[in-house]
């Protein structure tokens, strides 16, 4: 599809905001990408190259970097999103006063995962982001997400993504921006279920990540423990969506929901996982109190595992509608120092089959 060059902004040059900027410079488009580290700017305008988070991944001439956030914000046609959830609200609240935001020029896609605190609990992003923005992006946000792990993308594996918004048009417009030949993009009225799909998958791939190393210790757990988890998973995933606004069950089905859950507990990527995994095997989480000092201390774990900071939200969200999860309920826990792997994921086997 022959596309009209567009400028693009993107807000944070991680592994998955530099993804998105190689697919949208190979396309021809012009990127500009904001990141606040000095070196990552530099190093991205001088060797077209963003060695700490997308290492051996050249970037197209077209794509620039600038520390100045009102700047890669402005003489935007699109700007995206892909700052972390605990700090994206204060990125939104810089971008409030540049003037093409203010007058709602810009079509605003997210590829964060997460939820936000709101003022009576845990709110879904494009909701949080709704309050402070223009009342042009009320209903016209676009959420993207997807089984898409950064280095495949950047490195040109076929990949699915979902590109939700009530704004059906926004949708669309997103659909044909990042369209390309190994990159399929899907439209979705969707936008509660597919948030929902991308922020508690992580939450699910830390109890797969415990599951997994404690079966490589343990003669209880093996391929039909994890198949029995997956599917426990999922249908939490669709509990919370519905609770949430989701009216579209397809959504569940689909690539944003059992697409997404399944690669991100099972890839070799997934920083969830990862993090699961060394909780058994490293005891991960022993130099913090609970739940809450993990969170304020998230940087000290070396990567984000944004599952960790969702459980949270997912336990006031299961009391707030009284929804029984029982893997979510079982992370919680063991992040809150309120059992060990073990004994939490025997008692949460116990509590799906009580609760079929």
């Amino acid at each position: 599809m022959e596309q009209t060059i567009k400028r693009i902004g993107i807000i944070n040059a991680g592994a998955w905001g530099t993804a998105i900027a190689k697919i949208l410079g190979d396309l021809g488009h012009s990127v500009e990408i904001w990141e606040y580290m000095e070196d990552v700017v530099d190093e991205i305008n001088t060797n077209h190259t963003n060695s700490r988070y997308l290492l051996g991944v050249k970037l197209a001439d077209s794509i620039t970097a600038t520390s100045d956030l009102q700047q890669a914000a402005s003489d935007k046609d699109f700007i995206i999103l892909a700052t972390p959830s605990l700090y994206i609200l204060d990125i939104v609240k810089q971008l409030v006063p540049v003037r093409d935001v203010m007058e709602g020029k810009p079509v605003i896609g997210i590829l964060t995962k997460g939820f936000i605190e709101g003022p009576n609990g845990p709110v879904l992003i494009t909701r949080a982001m709704e309050d402070y923005l223009p009342g042009f992006y009320k209903d016209g946000l676009v959420y993207i997400s997807g089984p898409s792990h950064a280095e495949e993308v950047a490195r040109g594996k076929l990949t699915g993504l979902i590109s939700a918004s009530k704004n059906g048009m926004n949708s669309i417009r997103f659909r044909n921006l990042l369209s390309g030949s190994n990159l399929m993009v899907y439209s979705s009225l969707d936008v509660a279920g597919v948030q929902t799909c991308g922020a508690v998958k992580n939450v699910i791939a830390i109890a797969y990540g415990m599951l997994d190393a404690l079966s490589e210790v343990s003669d209880n757990f093996g391929d039909n423990t994890e198949s029995l988890l997956l599917a426990a998973g999922l249908n939490e995933i669709q509990q919370l969506g519905r609770a949430l606004g989701s009216e579209y069950p397809e959504t569940f089905t689909s690539i944003a929901g059992v697409g997404d859950l399944d690669v991100t507990c099972r890839s070799k990527y997934g920083r969830n996982r990862k993090f699961g995994r060394e909780i058994v095997n490293d005891r991960k989480i022993a130099p913090f109190k609970d739940a809450a000092d993990l969170v304020n201390n998230i940087d000290k774990i070396g990567y984000l595992p944004e599952g960790a900071i969702a459980a949270t939200y997912v336990k006031e969200i299961m009391e707030q509608y009284k929804l029984k999860l029982p893997v979510a309920e079982m992370v919680y826990k063991i992040l809150n120092k309120e059992g060990e792997p073990l004994e939490a994921i025997n008692d949460m086997v116990t509590k799906l089959y009580l609760h079929q």
